[in-house]
């Protein structure tokens, strides 16, 4: 399926835009200023779009299947579209460098405290299976920290190999997962 649609700019706008080709991206940050690293990290994205980014409130949110004791998460979610010549694995590059570029040290834990992660949820209808890079994110359909926020930009979206919008799928999600528009 192509990871095509109508999106309503937020905020209510009546502007409408067609794209045949989204990058969705989750950041998330929980050691350090993760209101500032989070406001930095989305308006470093916009220079990966051709056009403006989409993107999402700050949500604070409860660690999920982090290492005990780890602190509250800020996350967010942008879309943007891909410059031209642009791949999932190119993009992939820049997302790390980001990283690198605001303290993130690599993983000696799983889902360790860190200042920013940045996560490719899907790149336009593309399929990837590789060591580097799943697409799309195995997991992002299952997790409120993802969807709420993703689902306040393009609601009607349908990540490849879904049936159902992001809408939909978050309407699914069981009880649990603290989210909270801050």
């Amino acid at each position: 399926m192509i990871l095509s649609y109508l999106w309503e700019a937020p905020l209510n706008s009546k502007l409408k835009t067609k794209t045949s080709k989204l990058a969705c991206i989750a950041l998330g940050s929980n050691l350090g200023d993760s209101a500032k690293i989070l406001g930095a990290a989305l308006a470093r994205l916009q220079a990966f779009s051709d056009r403006p980014i989409l993107k999402s409130s700050l949500w604070q949110t409860t660690p999920v299947a982090c290492p005990p004791g780890s602190p509250l998460f800020l996350n967010a979610v942008a879309a943007l579209t891909p410059l031209r010549g642009e791949t999932p694995a190119s993009l992939l590059k820049k997302l790390r460098d980001v990283e690198n570029e605001f303290g993130r040290l690599p993983k000696k834990v799983l889902n360790e405290p860190r200042p920013l992660d940045l996560d490719l949820i899907a790149f336009g209808d593309e399929l990837c299976d590789s060591p580097e890079l799943i697409l799309p994110h195995p997991r992002a359909h299952l997790r409120r920290f993802v969807l709420q926020p993703l689902n306040e930009i393009a609601s009607v979206l349908i990540l490849p190999g879904q049936g159902k919008t992001v809408a939909e799928l978050l309407a699914l999600l069981p009880a649990g997962e603290s989210v909270t528009r801050i």
